[in-house]
């Protein structure tokens, strides 16, 4: 089974050192948004999608004028994953499964490029982003980015054997990819795990942002940390998931390779290997 890292949407926040630990916190850093496509014998597996063709196309009515302020993100298209995909040489058609960490605007927006593809997310995060009955639902999500119609696969959250202390729920494909709960960030984030050779690669989405929060003694800089309490679901259990984390980095050892959805310095590791 291969897998290919992809960065669908390169965002750029002010806040330098207080967002990334380097350089003046006046300058702007960068955030990626990390997306695995998997080749499996069901055809392509993508984890997460970044943001999609009609995303870049029309960027403020899709993705709103606090996003594009706040953010920056570069609005290339051909850095969405159905582009990177046609330039490997897969057609759109050829995404079997899409399994979403959370809903959030740059987890979602690819949706759209690939409409035969089952999307597999928690019930409960399928509700927050459909409901957005409290104030911070109705922020982070955008309904038009599943307007088109989607062939939805909800998973509640199950009891039975765990996945390194997380609760596990029956295999995407069987038997490589994990959709495992870990409501914090939103209602119902998930954290998804990848069998790759004889280990597995961990995708924790938005459970963490940088890659010192999980690391022995764990730091953030400080305007991630607040960033992350402010727009937390619940962020106590978001704080709780990172020490599974730490834990599931330190007890696995290379087993496991655990990496978020926005930390530069993680996706490049894995683009130079």
């Amino acid at each position: 089974m291969k897998v290919h890292h992809l960065d669908c949407c390169t965002m750029h926040p002010l806040g330098g050192s207080l967002v990334s630990g380097r350089g003046s916190p006046f300058e702007r850093c960068t955030l990626v948004a990390h997306v695995l496509a998997i080749e499996s014998s069901e055809g392509i597996v993508l984890i997460d999608s970044g943001l999609g063709t009609a995303d870049v196309a029309e960027p403020e009515r899709r993705l709103g004028k606090a996003f594009l302020a706040s953010a920056k993100p570069d609005l290339d298209p051909s850095r969405t994953a159905r582009a990177q995909l046609e330039r490997l040489g897969y057609r759109a058609s050829d995404v079997r499964h899409i399994a979403l960490t959370h809903l959030d605007l740059d987890h979602a927006g690819g949706l759209a490029d690939f409409p035969q593809a089952k999307v597999h997310v928690f019930r409960a995060e399928h509700e927050a982003a459909t409901q957005r009955i409290t104030r911070k639902d109705a922020q982070r999500y955008r309904p038009i980015q599943w307007a088109h119609g989607v062939d939805w696969a909800l998973h509640d959250v199950a009891g039975g054997e765990r996945f390194f202390g997380f609760e596990r729920v029956r295999a995407i494909v069987e038997p490589e990819v994990l959709l495992l709960p870990a409501a914090g960030h939103s209602r119902g984030h998930a954290v998804v795990a990848v069998l790759h050779g004889d280990g597995w690669l961990v995708h924790a989405g938005d459970a963490y942002f940088h890659h010192d929060e999980v690391a022995d003694p764990p730091r953030c800089p400080p305007g991630l940390a607040l960033f992350q309490r402010l727009v937390a679901h619940d962020d106590a259990a978001r704080r709780a998931n990172q020490t599974r984390l730490r834990e599931l980095k330190r007890e696995a050892g290379g087993r496991v390779r655990v990496f978020s959805a926005h930390d530069e310095e993680e996706f490049a590791a894995f683009v130079a290997r």
